[in-house]
């Protein structure tokens, strides 16, 4: 009983010390996600540069799971291209050593003194814990709160540590035992290491695990060099189940030359460890010297690193083995295109949520770039009808509602991952973003519609309700483009010249839906067309609106009283004696009326806004 109590308390140090990278790795993310992307994506062909990259990254985020994941989704985004991954796959496979490095701390002698005897680990995980809770309780600051979740992670990995290493000393004999088994059975070594990563999947952790055998028990390096080689091999395996899921085959790819290496990383180093023990090179004082934590860190730092630098100059032959492995998928045209639109988001950046919403955002841009399209040739057929654009306008609204769907479940699955207020406030506003574009486009699509109505009628619109309907719909255009470029540029003074034109709009339709009654009303237009013209209007005005929508939520993200208040906002704005608002007002009022030819109505209005 007393033994399953001690593996119970073996167990609990390992549950605080993955807990405790949990925590460390999530505050480096939020601290250095943008970093990341941006030096991921600015890599080049150079698998070197690559490799020096993937290494760094994966230094800073203690997990080469973490980087490689990441890697896969921004090949699937379009960042990388799949050659450009390999390098940086290489370097993450280097990177994560560096834990084991950290945790080498665990050797550090606590009776000593000096500046050594605070990087024991003792002392240094509960000050880590001190400092973490100090910067997360009492500093506002996000950056000082991400340092602090930081430290909190660190000092709960040490305290993991600790226990774990407190519980295996009471094991010694044992442990000592199950050890001794793997140097006369290098394969169950071998075997063990896959399995147990393959399990926890985390080589960082198991790495931790045979460090707290080394810190209480030693273990010797014909025991643990084959459970190292297994460690490797586990890891990418656990990394290539979790990449492949719902993955495009350049990601596949990726993940593929990272089992590719490590398998040839695995033979590369059994081979050489058999050569130099049959030649004399590997002693038996070497063979079966007793490593304590700080040497089980150097061998899985050398078995990580000397591979990589033999076979860095392989890594095209890896790229070329890996592409026969993987071919492409044959896609008909339709496929195509909603591979290239939806290329942007990928389900591996979810927990990174700045990465994964810069991402949601250009989409969104994308999104916007379409619904402008699909307005503009909608109102095109009203004067010039085109039966293979009408049956275009349904295919991209197609479209435009599964770009919507993809894009709105995918910012939603970021919610578990979100943690600072402003990626929360970013989330929020590309959800609304996303609904004001693809609302535009159904609308679009209800503009085709009443364009085929009266098209089927026996009466064609008359010359003046075409000659006012182009006017109407070159304003609009207007105020949707000016609304889209606002988006994508993120433009807040553009923002704000949306709502002038707006009311303006406003102004302008009921000016036609008046000029157009009166036109029914003497027998000019037909009335079925009419009523037909009546809803090309709305939907014009509406579309108006959901800039206007779109326009305040951009404002909101600046300025926070406006949020949740917007339609007061817009009220506010009507009747208020904003200056700068009146003039952009009185400006588009004059333009859009001269130009429409509506200088009478111009001359009464101007005289109430002078008033």
């Amino acid at each position: 009983m007393d033994l399953f109590y001690k593996i119970i308390a073996m167990l609990g140090g390992l549950a605080m010390f993955l807990y405790g990278m949990r925590i460390m790795g999530d505050g480096l993310k939020s601290c250095s996600g943008s970093a990341m992307k941006a030096a991921l994506a600015k890599v080049t062909s150079s698998p070197a540069l690559g490799f020096l990259l993937g290494m760094l990254v994966t230094c800073m985020i203690q997990s080469s799971t973490a980087t490689i994941v990441l890697t896969v989704g921004l090949v699937g985004a379009g960042f990388l291209t799949f050659r450009q991954s390999i390098g940086i796959v290489l370097g993450a496979n280097v990177g994560t050593a560096i834990t084991a490095q950290i945790i080498r701390l665990m050797d550090v002698d606590a009776n000593g003194s000096g500046i050594l005897y605070l990087f024991n680990a003792e002392n240094l995980a509960p000050i880590a814990l001190i400092l973490g809770i100090v910067l997360i309780m009492f500093v506002k600051r996000s950056s000082m709160q991400n340092a602090g979740t930081i430290a909190i992670g660190f000092g709960i990995l040490f305290m993991g540590l600790i226990y774990m290493s407190d519980a295996v000393s009471t094991l010694g004999d044992k442990l000592s035992s199950l050890l001794t088994a793997f140097e006369d059975n290098y394969v169950l070594g071998f075997l063990a290491g896959t399995a147990v990563t393959g399990v926890i999947q985390s080589s960082s952790a198991v790495i931790g695990i045979l460090q707290s055998f080394a810190s209480s028990v030693g273990v010797r390096f014909c025991g643990v060099f084959a459970v190292i080689i297994g460690v490797n091999i586990g890891d990418c395996l656990t990394t290539f189940l979790v990449c492949r899921i719902g993955a495009k085959p350049e990601q596949i790819r990726t993940v593929t030359v990272h089992v590719i290496y490590n398998i040839c990383a695995a033979l590369l180093i059994s081979g050489a460890l058999a050569i130099c023990r049959s030649a004399g090179l590997i002693g038996d004082g070497l063979w079966y010297a007793t490593l304590d934590s700080g040497g089980v860190a150097n061998v899985h730092g050398l078995f990580r690193l000397v591979p990589a630098v033999l076979l860095l100059p392989l890594s095209g032959v890896f790229a070329r083995l890996a592409e026969k492995l993987v071919p492409d998928k044959p896609l008909d045209q339709e496929d195509q295109d909603i591979v290239d639109n939806l290329r942007e988001l990928d389900s591996h950046l979810v927990t990174n949520p700045r990465i994964a919403l810069d991402q949601s955002s250009h989409l969104i841009g994308h999104m916007a770039s379409v619904a402008l399209e699909n307005y503009d040739i909608a109102t095109k057929q009203i004067f010039d009808y085109d039966e293979k654009k009408a049956q275009r306008i349904n295919q991209r609204e197609a479209l435009l509602d599964r770009m919507a769907d993809a894009t709105n479940q995918f910012i939603i699955s970021l919610s578990p991952y979100v943690t600072r207020t402003a990626d929360n406030r970013d989330q929020s506003f590309q959800i609304k973003a996303l609904t004001c574009f693809e609302r535009i486009g159904d609308l679009a699509q209800n503009i085709a519609h009443d364009t085929d109505q009266i098209r089927q009628s026996s009466a064609p619109l008359s010359k003046e309700a075409q000659t006012d309907l182009k006017g109407t719909i070159s304003v609009v255009k207007d105020i949707l483009t000016l609304t889209v470029e606002a988006f994508k540029s993120n433009d807040v003074q553009r923002a704000r010249a949306v709502e002038p034109l707006e009311e303006v709009i406003d102004e302008i339709i009921e000016v036609m839906k008046a000029r157009h009654v009166d036109r029914m009303t003497h027998g000019v237009c037909d009335v079925f067309n009419g009523i037909q013209y009546q809803n090309m209007l709305q939907n014009l005005e509406r579309v108006s609106d959901q800039c206007s929508d779109l326009a305040v939520y951009m404002l909101s993200r600046t300025d926070a009283s406006i949020t949740g208040q917007e339609h007061q906002y817009i009220h506010d704005l009507h009747h208020s004696n904003n200056e700068a608002y009146r003039t952009m007002f009185r400006e588009n009022y004059r333009k859009y009326f001269r130009e429409l030819h509506l200088a009478e109505a111009e001359k009464e209005k101007a005289g109430d806004t002078d008033k």
